[in-house]
């Protein structure tokens, strides 16, 4: 129930759902895109070494660029910044397909690279300013956590199915198409998009253009950082220095690590586990599996008050799936220490993204967030160099588990820096429905299934003087006291004026007898003072009495004891 509570919640969010649908259709455009590529630039030069340079060049520019887009992310309109990054690609994805078509098997190479990098130029934009434009898609800090989950399933969804479109798409249609679908996916997030609010940053002048709207490509570090709640400029640069430099250290340990184990996985399958070079595939493929459960999981655990455990368990994962990889001997028990490994990372990204949005303020995000892209795009780098010299001197087990060791100390020293920013108070709405739940009427109930019932409730407002139940009444539904004072009155047969039997307050209940025994309601119940009422229609209350030992006859009690007490004008029941 936890993870359905978590993207039930963000379902109310219109604008977000958009935007995750958009995210998705992307990225399996990214990926058509990426497989077509690296098979046009292996067939046409047949040269495994030019691959890798293609493979390292498409990284520099998230190098070189990210700080500088972080920069524009926050001095300009975010959603036009995004529009014209994704008009370049979708120009420079249309290029390349009509140079793939019209240039045959052995046109010339190097413009289709070039293009390549361009347009990994204008993606290395879209971290930062996504990150720093979707403040407004999240209504509130409670389903933060959650939509950074589904932001990441989502991706690894692509992640799992993307390459094997692109390869079945290649096969039947060719490279040109795989380009051309790239194209189009930039189209159909435009159009899906087309009414998301402007993304001004906080403080900039009010007059800029109102008509774009951003696509999607996750591939980035940071991309999984991009969803966070409406926050004012409110801490300096100075003051949120230390939270996000530890974040920061948690990246880049994190990053040194994954990108090692990204260029492992084949020492492991054709030495380690001796399963041959298809087994890179499989383990590659454990690690978006892997990816998806960490980030469906994530959903639930990001509900959680506090962060802390989510973080310090993802690391503990993922040092165990590392250590696992360096010990066992063959492929089976690989693929699940992989799949661990992979879970763990995933968890990690998400409670870290969640937490980074929380510390720092919409005006200095982009910046942030290009910063840190910046240094973990560079520890990737650098563990997928210096992991496998090391693997090569000392051996893969050793060098595996020292990482994961690394990456649980980084964790740690992570919550220190961002100390009380790991831990979320309750908003309004979860604050009164924890205190509902907690009423002794509802003891017994299961959690999950209480929590079911009560999301089905209705909130009214009421004004002195207004009538919420009225004596003769069939009933209807059945009411919590939030806020305020109401009184209870009934007409007694022949009397003249009707008699004030007592006044209710908070957590105090009516409405449930004439539920429970069918009878029209016998008082009128009128609001002294303006007030808040939760309220249940009548199937969901007796769904509600049905569903815990005991609870049907405390409602009864009650209303026995309120006929034993009437007569004092102290209690009143049967309404």
């Amino acid at each position: 129930m936890g993870v359905l509570r978590a993207y039930r919640g963000l379902l109310v969010d219109g604008a977000l759902i958009r935007l995750l649908f958009g995210e998705f259709v992307s990225s399996i455009g990214d990926w058509l895109y990426l497989v077509a590529l690296l098979v046009i630039v292996y067939e046409r030069s047949n040269d495994p070494v030019l691959l890798g340079v293609v493979g390292a060049a498409r990284v520099l520019p998230y190098v070189f660029l990210s700080v500088p887009a972080g920069i524009v992310a926050d001095r300009y309109d975010r959603r036009l910044v995004l529009l014209s990054t994704d008009l370049a690609r979708g120009a420079i994805m249309l290029a390349i397909a009509a140079l793939v078509a019209f240039g045959g098997p052995d046109g010339p190479l190097w413009p289709i690279v070039a293009l390549a990098i361009v347009a990994t130029c204008f993606s290395s934009f879209f971290g930062p300013t996504i990150g720093a434009f979707l403040p407004s898609l999240v209504g509130d800090e409670s389903r933060l956590g959650p939509a950074n989950s589904a932001w990441a399933s989502l991706d690894n969804v692509a992640f799992i199915v993307g390459p094997a479109i692109g390869g079945v798409l290649i096969s039947l249609s060719g490279l040109t198409a795989a380009f051309l679908l790239n194209a189009v996916s930039f189209a159909v997030v435009a159009a899906v998009l087309w009414r998301l609010p402007a993304g001004r940053p906080s403080g900039a002048p009010a007059a800029t253009p109102e008509s774009a709207a951003p696509s999607a490509e996750p591939s980035d570090s940071a991309g999984a950082r991009a969803l966070s709640p409406r926050t004012a400029p409110g801490p300096s640069a100075r003051s949120i220095a230390r939270p996000v430099a530890g974040l920061a250290l948690l990246d880049v340990v994190a990053g040194f690590a994954f990108g090692g184990l990204s260029v492992l996985t084949v020492v492991l399958a054709t030495s380690t586990f001796h399963a041959g070079e298809e087994a890179t595939g499989y383990l590659n493929a454990a690690i978006g599996v892997g990816g998806l459960a960490g980030a469906v999981v994530s959903g639930a655990l990001m509900l959680r008050p506090s962060l802390a455990p989510p973080l310090i368990g993802g690391a503990v994962l993922l040092a165990l799936g590392l250590a696992g990889l360096g010990a066992v001997g063959s492929i089976v028990p690989a693929l699940v220490a992989m799949t661990v490994a992979s879970a763990g990372s995933l968890l990690i990204e998400v409670v870290d993204a969640t937490v980074f949005q929380r510390v720092v303020p919409d005006a200095l995000r982009g910046r942030a967030l290009g910063a840190i892209a910046t240094v973990s795009t560079l520890a990737y780098a650098g563990g997928s160099f210096a992991l496998p010299v090391l693997a090569g001197s000392v051996g893969v087990g050793p060098v595996l588990t020292v990482s994961g060791l690394a990456v649980v100390v980084a964790a740690i020293v992570a919550l220190v820096a961002v100390g009380p920013a790991a831990r979320r108070s309750p908003d309004p709405e979860e604050a009164l429905l924890r205190r509902v739940a907690g009423l002794p009427l509802f003891t017994g109930i299961a959690p999950s299934r209480l929590e079911a019932i009560l999301a089905r409730r209705r909130m009214r407002d009421v004004v002195a003087g207004q009538s919420i139940l009225r004596q003769g009444d069939p009933p209807d539904r059945f009411a919590v006291i939030v806020a305020g004072r109401f009184d209870v009155s009934r007409l007694e047969p022949g009397a003249a004026a009707p008699v004030h039997l007592r006044t209710m307050g908070p957590d105090e209940v009516f409405g449930e007898i004439g539920l429970l025994t069918g009878v029209p309601r016998t008082a009128t119940v009128t609001a002294a003072i303006d007030g808040r009422l939760l309220e249940l229609e009548g199937a969901d209350f007796l769904e509600l009495v049905a569903a815990g030992p005991g609870v049907a006859n405390r409602f009864l009690d009650l209303h026995r004891g309120g006929r034993a007490a009437s007569g004092h004008g102290r209690r009143v029941s049967g309404t």
